[in-house]
């Protein structure tokens, strides 16, 4: 039984490193096609549907109305910050930098969230997070001037802030989440719900009315179904279907590796030396910060 469960959580986990890993190639390509405001309405359009169908697949609807009457503020909360914020911040950052620097900033996140941890959720700040941090943010900053980290000269400024700002965003609302206790799915559903109404508005005085071309639709239906949909949902299965939680966490780290693969042989990007090196300090302090625990 507990062999079974094992594969099966593997079976979950890889198909969500796998989808994950091309969600960079699929940024850049909807990118080429739409604006980021543009990327942000239609993927979470199409993410909002997917998860309505989960949730009535798994006969979970009549749940949401309870949450949205215990939660609402929350709800506006984390939905202000995803779907609407995040990617609306990290979208431009996928617009601005190469796929390769945009992506290995990101992974910094869980980083993010463990700094953002000591004066929301009133963790301590241990001697390993703070070793952690200066090899992550090395390799960011390896990354970030292309081999010359002191020389402190960046490709594109605004585009590293807003990458970085996106990993905050990101943490933000992993620790906010945790004031809630419904079921993840009807969480995310009503997330994205609240979010539709902001997302629209901002829209419309940001952006000309005019219907989007099909393969920038495509690529953001892409997106809405395995970045902001699906995928989570694949995780949340494999985690729920081992023991041992931290085997099968691990396999993420195989994700950013392969998403240089799909952003060489897509996109054409050249892959630097620096961007390998960089992504393998950020990894790596993940590593040592999840180890030291």
């Amino acid at each position: 039984m507990f062999k079974n469960n094992l594969t099966t959580a593997y079976k979950y986990a890889l198909i969500s490193v796998f989808l994950w890993s091309t969600v960079a190639t699929a940024f850049k390509v909807s990118l080429s096609y739409l604006s980021p405001e543009e990327l942000v309405l239609y993927a979470s359009t199409t993410s909002l549907i997917v998860l309505f169908v989960v949730l009535v697949i798994q006969k979970k609807l009549n749940l949401v109305i309870p949450h949205i009457k215990n939660n609402s503020l929350l709800i506006i909360v984390l939905g202000g910050i995803n779907p609407f914020l995040y990617y609306l911040v990290l979208f431009k950052a996928y617009d601005l930098l190469p796929a390769q620097e945009a992506q290995s900033i990101n992974y910094t996140w869980a980083l993010m969230l463990s700094l953002l941890s000591v004066p929301f959720l009133k963790h301590k700040l241990r001697f390993y997070d703070i070793i952690a941090g200066i090899i992550c943010y090395f390799g960011v900053l390896i990354i970030a001037t292309k081999g010359a980290p002191f020389s402190l000269t960046f490709s594109n400024k605004e585009g590293l802030v807003l990458a970085l700002l996106s990993t905050v965003l990101w943490s933000l609302y992993w620790i906010f989440s945790t004031k809630s206790k419904a079921d993840s799915t009807v969480s995310l559903f009503c997330n994205f719900l609240f979010s539709f109404p902001m997302i629209i508005i901002y829209f419309i005085f940001t952006q000309p009315l005019e219907l989007p071309n099909l393969p920038g639709l495509l690529g953001a239906v892409y997106v809405g179904l395995f970045e902001m949909g699906i995928t989570f949902l694949f995780w949340l299965k494999a985690m729920q279907s081992t023991t041992n939680t931290s085997q099968i966490a691990n396999l993420i780290f195989i994700s950013p590796f392969l998403s240089l693969v799909f952003i060489h042989f897509i996109l054409g990007e050249a892959i630097l030396l620096s961007t390998i090196v960089g992504l393998i300090l950020i990894i790596f302090g993940l590593i040592f910060q999840q180890k030291s625990k």
